[in-house]
């Protein structure tokens, strides 16, 4: 397997890519390098060690824990979750099932716009008020898009309903389910819920622009949720993708249902139940972006072959990510 390290080196340097890349075939890097600053005022350089946001990366790690609760009879993929929502977000329509919600097809509506500028301030009121998905109701009331099951629609909306679910189904906060049910038994040490008022020195500040010291920390919830906000780092996701794979956090026959595309669902991008599909049958996906935040990791289970970008700055990624993925598409594993 042909890897061009200095390559892949150059286009993260030519690009000012800020964050941390690994590249990784069984025991064997072929790439671990980091770029850029964790924190600019003091001059704190990224490490392959550093924690960096996963912005919407983390919505696989709340699949994973309905999924689990599906595992424990607890929760049934094709249960309407107006059992679980109760009288909230009435807008919902009550046909919508946990399977809908995972694979973008509730066809609810969105309280996010994911097209707005990387600056833009997006949610209502505080960000320290956002720490739970119960404090995301209010948003989420609002009309349906689609009839359920008619069309793949991406949706943060939907997986916040998600997160709601699984915390009052279980009787666990959510970030403590997820910490139990995935980060657990994945042996994931370094990736956590992290306050941005609190962040570790571990951890990377995510940037508004080059050459800035302007940080996200006034644009994104003051603590990660359902939709997405977890922290990581590139060695931590490739442990995750080894314990998914290995059935060591659901079962086996979820992992199958997990990694099948959704019905229906975009067919130049596919996705499953909590997973992009780039290449069904045989690719995985985590993707985020946000302000200050992008990443992407793919892995091949075939080939024992994982590749993950974390960035600490807006739109810094998108040219190593498609660098890899290029070079991912050349590498024969069918």
């Amino acid at each position: 397997m042909d890897f061009d390290s200095e390559a892949l080196a150059g286009v993260a340097t030519e690009n000012g890519f800020t964050g941390a890349i690994r590249v990784q075939v069984g025991d064997r890097r072929l790439f671990d390098d980091a770029f850029g600053l964790a924190v600019r005022a003091h001059g704190i350089p990224n490490t392959t060690q550093t924690r960096f946001a996963m912005a919407s990366g983390s919505k696989t790690f709340t699949a994973l824990a309905v999924l689990s609760l599906v595992a424990e009879g607890v929760l049934a993929l094709d249960d309407p979750v107006r059992r679980w929502l109760r009288e909230d977000v009435p807008q919902v329509d009550d046909a919508v099932t946990l399977r809908h919600l995972l694979g973008h097809t509730a066809g609810v509506g969105e309280y996010l716009n994911d097209d707005a500028d990387a600056d833009a301030y997006l949610m209502p009121g505080s960000m320290h008020s956002y720490t739970s998905p119960e404090d995301f109701i209010a948003l989420l009331d609002v009309p349906m898009l689609a009839a359920p099951g008619s069309r793949f629609e991406y949706s943060n909306g939907g997986f916040v309903l998600l997160g709601l679910v699984a915390q009052r189904a279980a009787g666990t906060r959510y970030q403590d389910l997820v910490r139990q049910r995935v980060f657990g038994p994945a042996a994931l040490a370094h990736t956590d819920f992290l306050r941005s008022d609190e962040l570790p020195g571990s951890a990377a500040l995510g940037y508004l622009y080059p050459d800035s010291q302007r940080s996200n920390i006034f644009h994104l919830p003051i603590e990660g949720s359902a939709d997405g906000g977890a922290y990581t780092t590139v060695g931590d996701i490739r442990r995750f993708w080894l314990a998914l794979a290995a059935g060591a956090i659901v079962p086996s026959e979820l992992v199958e249902q997990m990694t099948t595309p959704a019905t229906p669902h975009d067919p130049g991008w596919p996705y499953g139940l909590g997973l992009w599909l780039p290449t069904p049958g045989g690719v995985w996906a985590m993707v985020g972006a946000d302000a200050g935040v992008e990443m992407m990791s793919e892995h091949v289970a075939a080939l024992d072959l994982t590749w993950t970008v974390l960035a600490n700055e807006s739109d810094k990624a998108g040219p190593v990510m498609r660098h890899l993925r290029l070079w991912r598409e050349g590498v024969p594993y069918a």
